[in-house]
């Protein structure tokens, strides 16, 4: 058995055709988005989507739970590079995007499924927050320490609490807010500067 760069189980075989590979991945999306949990969803179902054999899957993936978590990991788009030169500029950079990601249905979908069904699956859930949610904690934690090194914030910040501040207040507006009006085009500017405000010197 081999892994991929991401860690995921395969089962070793015939070079992988990035064809059949995406349709694998694009059905067991689709069927996740359009309300089939984790448990719901077959091999044979994804498979008969993707017009492949169940051979084709498991070539590529050890099984369902690996397949799924790959179609999951799939959807985190790359941040934008927080190379700015200020605090600011970097976490409205990083609040954009996560404002981005709140307007694409599948995604919205699928990580709900995700993470509601931590307990059943524990495996896909932890590999998730490792490939897709962990390294968006570290980036935006390296911005504010960054910020306290430099200055920019003041020395005592909770740094745990800002991030919690910040990611928060972005999931308040795309997750739990009580209508379906548009979001503001300047929501990450303004919870940027709420927030930071107070962790200013």
């Amino acid at each position: 058995m081999v892994t991929d760069q991401v860690g995921t189980a395969r089962t070793p075989g015939r070079p992988r055709s990035e064809k059949a590979e995406k349709a694998i991945i694009e059905a067991t999306i689709d069927m996740i988005a359009e309300g089939a949990t984790v448990s719901e969803v077959s091999i044979e179902a994804i498979a008969a989507r993707a017009g492949v054999g169940k051979t084709t899957i498991y070539r590529r993936w050890s099984g369902k739970e690996d397949l799924v978590l790959d179609a999951l990991a799939s959807l985190k788009a790359p941040l934008p590079a927080l190379d700015a030169p200020t605090v600011r500029e970097n976490v409205v950079r990083y609040l954009a995007a996560m404002q981005h990601e709140s307007h694409n249905r599948r995604t919205r979908c699928i990580m709900n499924i995700a993470m509601s069904e931590s307990e059943r699956f524990p495996h896909l859930a932890e590999r998730f927050r490792e490939i897709a949610i962990k390294p968006r904690r570290e980036a935006l934690r390296s911005v504010l320490q960054q910020g306290v090194a430099s200055g920019e914030l003041r020395p005592d910040t909770d740094v745990e609490v800002a991030m919690a501040s910040l990611t928060g207040a972005m999931l308040f507006f795309t997750k739990w807010r009580d209508n379906d009006d548009p979001l503001p085009a300047d929501l990450a500017d303004r919870i940027a500067d709420q927030v930071l405000s107070g962790l200013r010197p």
